[in-house]
């Protein structure tokens, strides 16, 4: 499977690389140094970098991710290159507020230490949008997502202000793509048919492991023509464990026992054919015609070129065949 091939987003001339790079290790949330904020500084933006040399073109950041640091480092690396030569989205639905009980700034980022409030009004839309702009000081902005109205229940808020206001940033020009990112498939898909929406960043919820958007959302997404790029290939951690017996989080929370039971079986059948988990991880979202992209994070350079070299890896036909047939997968799932 080709990392690097394009899929267009959309009418309006966005595209993403099918393998992207998500921003939330990049704001310093995760393993790339627990030592210092220096180092960890340093890792990021030598993350970005490297996906930008290998070939990712898609990268994905947010206000929340690091209350504003992961836009920060984006933009410090990202001005180094050509604006054609990457696709951001960004998000919006928070604004980030003074932290009153934190004042400093982080050093290396120059920023005062901020909180992260939800507003989904016109001018909290708007806000957050410029403000983010400014932090990241990249020209333009390709894909804009409206970030977890379902946290708070706000779904009356965004489908009378939120979307509205981002359906005028689209039309002015101002994106090329708007939609959701969200952890559920349900408030989406009432999303997308009352709103003429372009790309879902779906959290989990169509993985290897769990398959829950897969029945009624995805079908959905491909008869309106909406794009869906898949966060959290590796339900944030267990598909990607190499052990199994140990502590393993599933969905942000420590994973029940069934779960850890359903990644053991799928872990069995890889084995059996000499697949790394994380590779089919990372390629079987993709095989459906309404994935466009997968967009793990990564906390260091090894890490993106790892995830290239996972999406390439040939994966036989068996296994995807004995997943089936074991009820791991649905039967009728497309397979790289």
């Amino acid at each position: 499977m080709n990392p690097f091939e394009t899929i267009p987003v959309g009418n309006n001339g966005a595209e993403v690389t099918r393998l992207g790079l998500g921003g939330v290790f990049i704001a310093g949330r995760g393993p790339a140094d627990g030592t210092s904020p220096t180092p960890a500084y340093d890792t990021a933006l030598a993350t970005i970098a490297k996906a930008h040399e290998v070939g990712i073109k898609y990268f994905d950041t947010a206000p929340l991710y690091g209350n504003g640091r992961s836009e920060k480092r984006y933009g410090k690396v990202l001005r180094r290159y050509p604006r054609d030569s990457f696709v951001l989205s960004t998000k919006v639905g928070r604004v980030l507020v003074p932290d009153p009980d934190d004042p400093g700034e982080w050093a290396d980022d120059g920023i005062a230490h901020m909180t992260a409030r939800f507003d989904l009004s016109r001018d909290g839309i708007l806000r957050a949008f410029e403000e983010g702009m400014e932090r990241h000081g990249l020209e333009r902005v390709e894909i804009l997502y409206l970030h977890d109205p379902d946290v708070e229940d706000m779904e009356d808020e965004a489908i009378a202000t939120a979307f509205p206001a981002m359906l005028e940033l689209r039309e002015q020009g101002v994106v090329k793509a708007i939609g959701c990112g969200m952890n559920q498939w349900e408030m989406p898909a009432r999303f997308i048919e009352r709103f003429d929406l372009d790309i879902i960043l779906l959290a989990g919820r169509y993985t290897l492991l769990d398959h829950a958007a897969y029945p009624e959302f995805l079908p959905l997404c491909v008869e309106k023509n909406v794009k869906i790029a898949i966060g959290g290939p590796y339900n944030s951690g267990i598909l990607a464990a190499q052990d199994l017996d140990g502590p393993l989080s599933f969905n942000y929370q420590q994973a029940p026992s069934e779960w850890v039971e359903k990644a053991r079986a799928l872990k069995r059948v890889c084995d059996r054919h000499g697949v790394d988990m994380r590779a089919a991880a990372l390629q079987f979202p993709l095989a459906h015609p309404a994935v466009a992209a997968v967009i793990p994070g990564a906390a260091t350079p090894d890490q993106v070129v790892q995830n290239v070299d996972l999406i390439r890896t040939e994966i036989p036909a068996g296994m995807w065949s004995e997943m089936k047939a074991e009820g791991l997968i649905p039967a009728d799932a497309p397979t790289p």
